[in-house]
């Protein structure tokens, strides 16, 4: 009995080692590379496919130097206004962040740096559990151990959901301004960003009072961005 708990224990490790060679060897080929889909694309994807089995997401890349510099700063004043100035992960996010909980009894402030958002988004379920947690901890790592920070936010907003089968800010920006993501200005920029925490919800409410607040506000604090 001892002798089978472990083997078993040991292949466990040696699947989890085996993963995350597999994670790294991902990271290294997207240095200079451009992820074709992400777990949470093809997650999306699928759901959409079990009620309409023909559709399809809107998404196509595009280099950093061809998306607009308000929505640079218009996403990290919305996410993550430290993105440049920390290693991952925002310990002064996840602080507030946990006091907000307290203070409201429930979950209304994550406090994911980019970095995380996008490991998440790369790789992993949306199934929240332990592992999940430190999994993510482990790709973060990786991809600001391995990655330009420009890099990281190029990859980001490539990949993210921006609607209804959106991804990405070319397909965001035709989607809702029928312009390109050069073209985007600071206010347009300010509401893609302000969409970013419920796309789906906001691509059918497009003008709620809690939405435009928000918009403003990010709009307020973009001049203050330092991008990568």
């Amino acid at each position: 009995m001892k002798r089978t708990i472990k083997l078993l224990f040991g292949f466990l490790l040696l699947w989890v080692f085996l993963y995350q060679i597999w994670v790294l060897l991902h990271i290294l080929w997207w240095i200079d590379h451009n992820p074709d889909s992400s777990a949470f694309m093809e997650a999306r994807l699928e759901a959409m496919q079990e009620a309409k089995p023909k559709a399809s997401l809107q998404q196509q890349w595009v280099a950093y130097a061809r998306i607009s510099p308000h929505l640079k700063r218009a996403v990290i004043a919305a996410e993550d206004s430290r993105f440049t100035e920390h290693r991952g992960f925002d310990w002064n996010g996840i602080e507030s962040a946990f006091e907000k909980n307290l203070k409201k009894g429930r979950i209304v402030a994550g406090g994911s740096t980019i970095s995380q958002q996008l490991a998440k988004n790369l790789f992993l379920s949306g199934h929240r559990t332990p592992w999940r947690k430190v999994q993510e901890a482990i790709i973060t790592f990786m991809l600001e151990s391995i990655m330009s920070k420009r890099r990281i936010l190029e990859i980001y907003l490539n990949v993210i959901e921006w609607g209804d089968g959106v991804f990405g800010a070319e397909a965001a920006a035709r989607h809702y301004f029928h312009a390109s993501a050069r073209a985007l200005g600071p206010a347009e920029a300010a509401r893609l960003a302000a969409m970013i925490p419920n796309p789906r919800f906001y691509d059918k409410h497009r003008s709620t009072r809690f939405l435009n607040r928000h918009a403003s506000t990010i709009q307020a604090r973009m001049r203050l961005v330092k991008l990568p």
